[in-house]
């Protein structure tokens, strides 16, 4: 008996079914690629993509959020730490539901990282014209809000017919699984389209396989490299996130080993080498070590790895001083791998590296300029110990102690997850990283709110390591609602939350420009429109406690390190609480290496804009463009 060549199934059902059957293979090892879908039902899924999924079962898991954006992050942390090799979807109803997709997918685009939206859409036969929570729009009747989700889509469609499904997903799978394209795939799904049969053919649910390649450089551009290389006197090698996607840390160390060319990494390269490694000299730019940026100032030839060279990399186009500076940038993608006027190696960062390493033999840089980068990072190690240490463990610990006990208490298995605020900062220029995924900050976005959802879908991709979501107060308040969810779940995340009571790094970058801190303190308002010193009397551990977490509150240097001690020991999701001294009372990491391009108003009544126009004209006039 022949096997039946059609199937009949609703739109929702056709699509989960076929999700489930995606795969994609690297080195030979097949992964998942979608591996769950997060939801929060409404009018638009819930009698679709809700269905369906009930109907799927263990095929295709349900994760349950509480805020649309937040299951994007989860989803995001979820791909990272599996090196954009699997992802989740996330289904959502029409309206606000739709809309609060959007910056999670742009966060999602920015950091090229997988996630598939599956936002509900209005009525495609437009039966029910307008519906609940519809934006009419009088000059253009195919517009709803889901058009909002286009320009932060790697990749958008409206499945407005069920024929129109296949195609549109087996797009959306194409750009998923495309190390260049990759990022927020959206497909706009009508809710009564989701609920229409159809008649598919089999072959539609077959397995199958998106191979992520490792394409060679080309030969002539890997000459061009190699003597740039060769010529160089004072190179410096830049690892980007792309070293991380492509599992290229060990072709890294090979090639830094073999040539002595210095490493320094961005936000999302950090770790590629481990702290101790010779050749690893730290975080690069405004937020890096004393040690990068002074080799960045001097190098004659500057190797960008899987980087997009953001401003706070190169310093808002200051860091790179050299005059006769050259760049050879090797990238997957070539709209990056031509950035900084550079030669461009159009290759996977692992193939390329291992051919530099091969092309290279023999030749290493001189051992001076080695022995000079070598004692800089050590210098710079006591200036880490100087801002880590605690001299009195009853004391109230500054941000910079509490990273200094988190760091005394890892080993390898251990992820911290952060974002945004004054933490990324001191993150990037003090944290020792020990193992290739332990250090995940999303600086793409810079998005508050992504550390807590994000920590529930890296512990997802990664159940047996600890994971720690560090977050300051200002960050919290704008997304807690995940806690719930780990509780939810299972999810034994670890949530530092520090108390500082406001903005400190935007309050310290106020205080800069000229700002005088306006806006950015959590205290209360007098009649006059100041602010008194007094903090509002908001209690954050017991909001979290609220929200099913098991929270441990750390008043001093030695409680926090008790403290952190149980948390990781922990089973069940758990907040360590700490009030941290501020910056401007103990002092902290060392200061910024490098500058930072915020404009400055160019005429001001008030002496604190005027002389921070001074500065910034005089930081202003040392930039420059590579061509």
């Amino acid at each position: 008996m022949n096997a039946p060549t059609t199937r009949r199934l609703t739109v929702a059902q056709a699509l989960v079914e076929f999700l489930a059957h995606q795969y994609t293979e690297r080195d030979g090892r097949q992964h998942r690629l979608i591996n769950a879908c997060w939801g929060i039902f409404g009018h638009g899924n819930v009698a679709g993509i809700g269905q369906a999924l009930l109907e799927s079962g263990a095929a295709m898991p349900y994760l349950q959020g509480r805020n649309e954006q937040a299951m994007v992050h989860a989803a995001v942390g979820y791909a990272r730490q599996c090196d954009r090799l699997s992802a989740h979807a996330v289904t959502t109803s029409i309206g606000p539901g739709a809309t609060n997709l959007v910056t999670g997918a742009a966060l999602a685009t920015v950091n090229r990282l997988p996630v598939l939206l599956l936002p509900g859409d209005v009525f495609a036969t437009r039966a029910a014209d307008p519906v609940l929570q519809q934006l009419e729009v009088p000059s253009a009747g195919d517009v709803s809000v889901n058009d909002a989700l286009r320009p932060v889509s790697r990749y958008f469609d409206r499945v407005t017919r069920p024929e129109a499904l296949i195609p549109a997903a087996l797009q959306a799978m194409r750009v998923l699984a495309d190390p260049v394209d990759t990022g927020a795939v959206t497909l706009a799904l009508p809710q009564d389209v989701q609920a229409e049969a159809y008649d598919w053919p089999a072959e539609f649910f077959a397995d199958r396989v998106w191979r992520v390649p490792r394409p060679a450089p080309e030969p002539g551009a890997l000459a061009d490299a190699v003597h740039a290389l060769r010529t160089a006197r004072r190179p410096l090698l830049i690892a980007g996130g792309g070293v991380h996607h492509s599992e290229a840390e060990d072709a890294l160390r090979a090639f830094a080993e073999a040539t002595g060319v210095p490493v320094a990494s961005t936000q999302a390269g950090k770790g590629s080498l481990r702290h101790d490694h010779p050749a690893d000299v730290g975080g690069i730019g405004h937020t890096g070590t004393a040690t990068a940026d002074a080799l960045a100032r001097e190098a004659d030839l500057v190797l960008g790895v899987g980087t997009r060279y953001t401003d706070f990399t190169t310093a808002s186009s200051t860091l790179f001083e050299a005059p006769g500076v050259r760049f050879v940038n090797l990238n997957i993608a070539s709209f990056d791998s031509h950035k900084m006027g550079a030669t461009a190696l159009v290759a996977d960062a692992r193939a390329g590296l291992e051919a530099l390493t091969d092309a290279l033999a023999g030749h290493r840089v001189d051992a001076a300029y080695e022995a000079g980068y070598r004692a800089a990072k050590e210098e710079w190690e006591r200036r880490v110990d100087a801002a880590y240490a605690a001299q009195d463990e009853t004391a109230r610990p500054s941000q910079t102690q509490v990273l200094g006990a988190l760091d005394a208490l890892v080993d390898d298995t251990d992820v911290i997850v952060n974002a945004a605020g004054s933490l990324p900062g001191d993150l990037h220029k003090l944290w020792r990283a020990r193992s290739r995924r332990q250090y995940h900050l999303e600086y793409g976005y810079s998005c508050m709110g992504y550390e807590i959802p994000a920590a529930i879908g890296v512990r997802m991709a990664a159940p047996d390591r600890p994971v720690w979501a560090l977050v300051g107060d200002g960050t919290y308040l704008m997304n807690p609602t995940e806690i719930v969810t780990a509780v939810q779940e299972g999810i034994a995340i670890n949530l530092v939350l520090f108390q500082n009571h406001g903005y400190a790094s935007i309050g310290g970058l106020s205080a800069q420009t000229g700002g005088e801190r306006f806006g950015t303190a959590y205290r209360f308002r007098a009649g006059d429109g100041t602010y008194t010193g007094e903090p509002l009397p908001v209690d954050l551990a017991a909001n979290a406690a609220s929200l099913g977490m098991e929270v441990i509150r750390a008043g001093t240097v030695g409680e926090l390190r008790a403290a952190l001690a149980k948390a990781r020991g922990a089973n069940r999701p758990t907040c360590v609480y700490v009030e941290t001294e501020t910056a401007d009372t103990v002092p902290g990491a060392p200061e910024a290496q490098a500058w930072w391009d915020v404009p400055v108003a160019e005429t001001a009544t008030r002496p604190a804009a005027v002389a921070a126009r001074q500065a910034y004209d005089r930081h202003a006039a040392g930039r420059r463009r590579h061509l």
